[in-house]
């Protein structure tokens, strides 16, 4: 004789589910479970949490990983929300089946030492730690249930990590640029060179499209606006083009009908690869980042007198200023000022080389 089914589950895929009605207010939600007895003892454990809370005011017990899930729907929007949901899957296996009162500094001390042992830099451990006490705020504080009661009593205070191991930034000199450019595989050499001309970040360069350029027919050149969902500080950025940075677009023109970088038609996730891994152990410089390019542009800006003003503009730093409506005269200035770090008639660039190779082979093609 089979199991009699409790009033109030049903099973769906595999897994029991429970829909019932109860004081009023309705119980939607999955046991996690395909076993009926288990699911059975599930539904009868809700029914005591809501029965509690209804008489004498006691919060039903949450697990962290439930306050996760509502989280990561909450705020699938923001442009971060990928970052942090590998943190928080990490986090699953520490502290994901916590009632949410028992996730602290104590209860995450084995993720922290987990992190650490990986050899994971603290600032990123600090970003993790961040979204956990960002969750629990908000679980104090703005998650109310059906019995008008926060998710948690109060929140716990989650204390950021001293961080003692920070690499410093590392500009290139022309000579380290020339050694690390000569190694590059040929779809990141003019990356590199664009983004060492540009400051823009890695994952700009790689999503950089030509839907953002726009033509400046006055000043016989073109400037990118990129959207602010793809800047880090959220605001929309004008991008300006040095000689340099101009030779690359030139040289990339019409290879690519939608991205501008592109490698075996497929767009290029982040330029830090096993191929910029194995150019910077060629060139002897272990500790150089795509992220150096951007150090570097802009140590070049301030050695070469640019304003604060202009520096700020030119590396898409977020400012009062509204930094995407110029003059003709003032973008001729920032162009004048980007053209300071690029003396193309003086440095015999090897990559630079190579983008004219690419560029005469291009035409020849075309006639």
């Amino acid at each position: 004789m089979g199991q009699k089914r409790t009033a109030g589950l049903c099973k769906r895929n595999g897994v029991w589910h429970i829909d019932k009605m109860f004081r009023g207010r309705r119980i939607c939600e999955s046991t996690g479970s395909s076993d009926l007895t288990a699911a059975g003892e599930h539904l009868a454990r809700r029914l005591e949490e809501a029965r509690q809370a209804a008489l004498y005011g006691a919060r039903p017990k949450r697990t962290f990983r439930a306050a996760a899930t509502k989280y990561l729907l909450e705020q699938k929007h923001k442009r971060s929300i990928g970052s942090e949901a590998i943190f928080l899957q990490k986090l699953n296996e520490f502290v994901g089946d916590l009632a949410l009162e028992a996730v602290h500094m104590g209860s995450l001390q084995g993720f922290i030492a987990s992190r650490q042992k990986d050899g994971v830099k603290t600032k990123t451990i600090n970003l993790a730690l961040g979204v956990v006490r960002h969750i629990l705020n908000l679980a104090a504080s703005e998650w109310i249930d059906g019995h008008n009661l926060t998710w948690l009593a109060t929140a716990p205070k989650i204390k950021l990590l001293r961080v003692t191991d920070a690499r410093p930034p590392y500009p290139l000199s022309w000579d380290e640029q020339a050694t690390l450019f000569k190694e590059l595989p040929p779809h990141l050499l003019p990356m590199a060179l664009f983004a060492v001309n540009t400051g823009l970040r890695n994952r700009e360069v790689c999503a950089l499209r030509w839907d953002w350029e726009v033509s400046v027919p006055e000043l016989e050149t073109s400037v990118f606006l990129i959207p602010a969902a793809h800047i880090k500080n959220g605001e929309q950025r004008l991008v300006v083009l040095n000689a340099v940075a101009k030779a690359v677009i030139e040289s990339q023109r019409n290879e690519y009908a939608e991205f501008v970088f592109m490698f075996r038609d497929k767009p290029i996730n982040t330029m830090h690869n096993t191929g910029w891994q194995k150019a910077r152990t060629r060139a002897k410089l272990p500790q150089v980042t795509v992220h150096d390019l951007k150090h570097t542009f802009g140590r070049r800006l301030r050695a070469a007198g640019v304003s604060f003003e202009d520096r700020q503009d030119l590396l898409g730093h977020k400012s009062a200023r509204v930094t995407t409506h110029y003059s003709q005269a003032e973008l001729e200035k920032l162009i004048e000022a980007a053209n300071k770090v690029c003396d193309v008639t003086s440095r015999k660039s090897p990559a630079l080389v190579m983008l004219k190779q690419k560029a005469v082979a291009a035409c020849t093609a075309t006639a």
